[in-house]
């Protein structure tokens, strides 16, 4: 399974100096983190918004290949919870513009006391299908979320499920929704945001992964509180480009 098929990265591109030798040089730690890895997540922008001309910068330090995907804000995710939030999804979605052909993907992120609504969903998803054709991916939280109705409805409108880890019922584990971009949120575990992956841990994720042959595929790390994310991705990458996905001990 070539590597390249396959896009690893992180949630932001901050670098320990502790693995500052896993990337190579640039004039930013952005352009650094961009030597090592294909994509990255922005973050930030579910906080608070950036200028237009801050994602045009950000664009401007990376290859021409390179891919970002970024949250949406939580005034949309979680304040008006997908209700009536059309004016800050325009104002949103002309900020992200700036990435130009580096806008790999949008990130809906929903609060775990979200449960599936069809109708608000619609309502949503129909209204962002009207802004923009780019690829969509949502994190929800609430088991409701987990069946074949809300499945359908993330289809139609061609939006992907991530999958997630910790997962919060088995079916949160793999991605469902639209099978165009397949993509895997791994927040670390036992501890969220903490906890770093072990060897055994990363390979059957790479198995996972190697497995789904259809839509592209990316795995984030968002391990970061302690700068795992990094390392993780890193060592994703070397066991997928070793073209072996054995268990230990059978290389």
């Amino acid at each position: 399974m070539p590597a390249s098929s396959i896009k690893i990265g992180c949630a932001g591109w901050s670098i320990p100096s502790r693995y500052a030798a896993l990337t190579g040089a640039g004039e930013s730690m952005l352009a650094r983190y961009a030597t090592r890895f294909p994509v990255v997540e922005i973050n930030s922008s579910f906080y608070r918004p950036h200028q237009q001309r801050t994602y045009e910068r950000w664009a401007a330090s990376v290859p021409a290949t390179f891919r970002f995907s970024v949250k949406l804000p939580k005034a949309i995710s979680h304040e008006a919870a997908l209700r009536g939030c059309g004016p800050a999804l325009e104002r949103f979605l002309e900020e992200t513009a700036g990435l130009g052909r580096t806008l790999g993907g949008l990130l809906l992120q929903l609060p775990p006391s979200h449960a599936f609504d069809a109708r608000v969903a619609a309502g949503f998803f129909g209204m962002l299908r009207r802004r923009t054709d780019v690829r969509v991916v949502c994190e929800p939280r609430h088991t409701t979320w987990f069946t074949p109705q809300a499945d359908a409805m993330l289809q139609r409108h061609a939006i992907g499920r991530v999958g997630a880890d910790p997962a919060r019922v088995p079916e949160a584990a793999q991605p469902g929704g639209d099978a165009g971009w397949r993509y895997w949120r791994w927040h670390g575990a036992p501890r969220m945001y903490y906890s770093d992956y072990d060897d055994a841990a990363l390979r059957e994720l790479a198995r996972t992964v190697a497995a789904r042959t259809a839509g592209a595929r990316w795995v984030i790390f968002d391990n970061t509180a302690h700068g795992f994310a990094i390392a993780n991705a890193s060592r994703l990458q070397d066991i997928l480009s070793g073209a072996t996905l054995q268990e230990p001990g059978h290389a």
